[in-house]
């Protein structure tokens, strides 16, 4: 069976409606990729400027032999400059148990207390199966209302949108690394995330798993000295 090659316009006129419809068609695919930049422009920080917050949100980025994977430690090793300089008092890490031998939250609570961050001041979410997810659970699980957010610098722009479009005041703290084939690959993997993020903060849909409300980040930050998590400030 032979596949027949598309034919071009013949016409000027069908020639230039081709041009235009193409260009329509990658101003679309680009606009998703351009809302987030625009909307997250005054939200982006590194460890050493980031705000003041109850509550630092670490998402998951896979595991390597039971271990977190090199970018996932980078996120972690962040996470704990953040708690060692005293800019957030409680840790939600958030990531993947959907099954019994992979265990994202378990293996960055353990890499975190390696790491100085006390036990009690480590919040787990087993259900954030992907970053609309973790964002709507931290709200609406966790209570959490003001956060610094912890990923790669390809990835903390959409984690940023994500959680103010669920009612989380966040800043994102991105993690450098070098342009590697993983870097590239989670780059261009971004490019189509936009178009999915632009729909839930449209949409709003619920996480794969929402749950009965946990008391557990109330209950760190009240170890930790904190009346509770922080209301978004007006003005």
């Amino acid at each position: 069976m032979r596949i027949r090659r598309p034919r071009l316009p013949r016409t000027r006129a069908g020639q230039r409606r081709l041009v235009r419809a193409v260009v329509a068609g990658c101003v679309l695919a680009l606009l998703p990729g351009a809302w987030l930049f625009t909307s997250t422009a005054d939200r982006l920080r590194t460890v050493a400027d980031a705000p003041p917050a109850p509550v630092a949100v670490v998402f998951g980025a896979g595991l390597w032999n039971g271990e977190p994977s090199p970018y996932l430690a980078h996120r972690l090793d962040a996470t704990a400059a953040l708690y060692r300089a005293g800019r957030v008092k409680v840790v939600l890490v958030t990531g993947d148990n959907s099954r019994k031998d992979y265990d994202e939250p378990d293996a960055m609570r353990t890499y975190l207390t390696e790491h100085g961050v006390p036990g009690g001041r480590i919040v787990r979410d087993y259900a954030g199966f992907d970053t609309w997810d973790s964002c709507v659970r931290a709200k609406k699980i966790f209570g959490v209302n003001r956060a610094v957010l912890v990923s790669q610098g390809f990835h903390i722009r959409r984690a940023v949108a994500l959680c103010e479009a669920a009612g989380i005041d966040s800043y994102g703290v991105g993690v450098d690394e070098p342009h590697d084939a993983t870097w590239y690959y989670g780059g261009t993997r971004e490019v189509f995330a936009a178009d999915k993020a632009l729909l839930d903060t449209v949409f709003r849909p619920d996480p794969t798993f929402l749950g009965p409300r946990d008391k557990g980040v109330a209950n760190a930050l009240a170890g930790a000295g904190s009346p509770g998590p922080t209301r978004r400030e007006k003005g």
